[in-house]
């Protein structure tokens, strides 16, 4: 990826919204694709709209050959997401028919950031709580700032926690970090998310950035088709409903070893010089 030093933001708006109002920013600057969520008055907790913009946000990425990393993140310094937006509850979740249309907007966001074939990274700092360490979760990587805390507090709110969310956890860290992380509901340091393999990476504060845009350059520069076969394969040795497909996982190492981007992995070994692959 080129550096390239024109920020292209796309703020989908429906009406004109003060920086207060919350909303998801959506950025491209050199081969990166950026989510963020912003909801500086809840700790960037998600609503309703937040939920629906997801899967437009994500799909042009997904359509956009450029982008080759996404990394979700949250606005300010405060919160990277806390979970849903609480004062949003008596509105959207108090009955069934509410409750319904937002599980789907929720199904439906998640859905999509499952089957982004391109690598996903969040990028963690204060709070990742509820629904905001399930987005997190649902990411191929996670690397957090030290004073990050990580919590589900479901059993504090009477909430009833689907099984696809309990399963993204329960993969990670193991049955029995998961029960005690439902259980108690409590908050866990960065460490102790590190200890139990929730995140990949902790950072201190001031290093985070750095890091984060060092990584998503190292990743961006590697060749798409290879990252894409190893995420889909990840996937389908992972299902539980069925047997992987290994079918599949045949035909993803072909498209690799039939690319052009093969080719200039080869060249550029034999020339000493860094290849520069198109993903094709």
């Amino acid at each position: 990826m080129g550096k390239v030093s024109l920020i292209i933001k796309i703020v989908r708006q429906e009406k004109c919204m003060s920086e207060s109002e919350s909303r998801l920013i959506i950025e491209k600057e050199n081969g990166v694709g950026r989510i963020i969520f912003h909801n500086p008055k809840r700790h960037n907790a998600m609503t309703l709209d937040m939920w629906k913009q997801m899967p437009e946000a994500l799909e042009d990425f997904a359509a956009d050959d450029n982008v080759r990393i996404v990394i979700l993140t949250g606005s300010g310094e405060r919160a990277f997401c806390a979970g849903a937006d609480i004062s949003q509850f008596e509105k959207n979740r108090s009955n069934e028919e509410n409750q319904t249309i937002y599980d789907q907007a929720v199904g439906i966001a998640s859905a999509t950031l499952d089957e982004m074939e391109k690598p996903t990274l969040a990028r963690i700092k204060g709070y990742c709580l509820g629904g905001g360490l399930g987005i997190a979760l649902r990411c191929d990587l996670r690397i957090a700032s030290e004073d990050s805390t990580f919590a589900i507090p479901a059993a504090k709110l009477g909430i009833g926690y689907g099984m696809p969310g309990i399963k993204n956890l329960n993969d990670l860290v193991g049955p029995a970090f998961t029960k005690e992380i439902f259980y108690t509901g409590r908050q866990f340091s960065a460490e102790e998310a590190y200890s139990m393999g929730m995140i990949n990476r902790i950072l201190t504060a001031d290093g985070l950035d750095q890091y984060v845009a060092d990584y998503a350059e190292r990743i961006g520069n590697n060749a798409p088709l290879t990252i894409r076969s190893v995420k889909l394969s990840v996937y389908e040795l992972t299902q539980q409903e069925r047997d992987p497909d290994w079918a599949r996982g045949d035909q993803l190492v072909k498209d690799c070893l039939d690319s052009d981007d093969f080719i200039e992995g080869r060249r550029a070994f034999m020339e000493k010089r860094k290849p520069v692959f198109k993903g094709k």
